[in-house]
């Protein structure tokens, strides 16, 4: 029961750093803003170095949540955010960090059977518009 609290807990803290971060890009119309708070969130939610994590390869990077036991629902999360973060890092006109982060996205949601189609187009993620909607649809989902 005190796991589930913890993992409740968790999610809850995960989902108010993606309203923020889609509020910072809705409202201030700060794409590269909202990327950073939503990396940010990502690095908060596992027992490893958020900078480290997020500088490693895709492939990696998913082995290594993998390896030290991330619970697999924080991961869609973490997936979705990335991917978020992916088309948010585009509209601010950081290409090569937008796809960093879109593969990261991918590779994660692979490695844990997560399907995040819903969020990738083009390769690069999708709009920014297109993805808060995803991950807007997603959250819901998420509290019913």
């Amino acid at each position: 029961m005190l796991t589930q609290d913890y993992l409740v807990r968790m999610l809850v803290d995960f989902a108010a750093g993606i309203m923020r971060a889609m509020q910072r890009q809705t409202e201030e119309r700060d794409p590269r803003g909202g990327a950073e708070l939503l990396e940010a969130a990502v690095g908060q939610a596992v027992d490893i170095d958020g900078d480290a994590l997020l500088a490693l390869a895709p492939e990696s990077m998913a082995t290594v949540l993998q390896v030290s036991g991330t619970e697999p629902a924080l991961t869609e999360y973490m997936a979705r955010s990335l991917m978020l973060a992916a088309s948010y890092r585009s509209e601010a006109g950081q290409a090569e960090l937008a796809e960093l982060r879109a593969n990261q996205a991918r590779a994660l949601a692979t490695a844990y059977g997560h399907d995040i189609s819903d969020m990738d187009v083009d390769g690069a993620g999708t709009s920014s518009d297109d993805a808060d909607q995803a991950m807007k649809a997603f959250l819901n989902q998420s509290n019913d």
